[in-house]
């Protein structure tokens, strides 16, 4: 497939819960339409799931379905030169894969790093604490897998730099890739 052509993006946030994902969206978008990117959509997982995958449960078939309409729909706005910024767990390296080849050369996948002490530390809803006590099924990272991207095109860390710094990390990849 991947018949993304022109300059239009996806830029694939990928990492676990409470990363930073959906922060270094909203801080991307912003800094682009600064930059004059008026065409510019952001995917979040969690309004994904709750108004395009409702219904899908947590087994890696239902993750897998999520990821591929996820990339279905950032291909439709980018062949038509919306450029596009998802921010999705995408626990599942295959499933990422095939969202590149589905979205082709304007395909940007950018792992959101955290460690697991530090998303305990941080977490305000409990969650990671019910998942370590067994008492939260299929919460990616502790009691289901999360296959990290070996080499995403950029690598960020919520605990190492400033949300700043994670953006212009992405925008350089973008500047150097001749997408902005």
């Amino acid at each position: 497939m991947g018949e993304v052509v022109g300059r239009s993006f996806v830029v694939w946030l990928t990492g676990l819960s409470g990363a930073g994902k959906t922060t270094v969206a909203r801080g991307l978008a912003e800094a682009l339409r600064v930059r004059g990117i008026s065409k510019l959509e952001v995917l979040d997982g969690d309004a994904v799931r709750e108004n395009l995958s409702k219904g899908l449960g947590f087994s890696k078939e239902d993750r897998d379905t999520n990821v591929a309409r996820i990339a279905f729909v950032a291909q439709l706005l980018a062949r038509n030169d919306v450029n596009v910024i998802v921010a999705a767990i995408s626990p599942y390296a295959e499933a990422r894969a095939a969202a590149r080849e589905r979205i082709g050369e304007g395909f940007v996948e950018v792992h959101v790093d955290c460690g697991l002490p530090e998303l305990v530390r941080r977490d305000v809803k409990g969650l990671y604490a019910k998942a370590l006590a067994g008492e939260l099924a299929h919460f990616t990272g502790v009691s289901d897998p999360y296959e990290a991207p070996e080499n995403p095109d950029v690598r960020v860390s919520s605990e190492g730099q400033s949300v700043e710094e994670s953006v212009g990390a992405i925008v350089a990849f973008l500047e150097a890739r001749g997408r902005l």
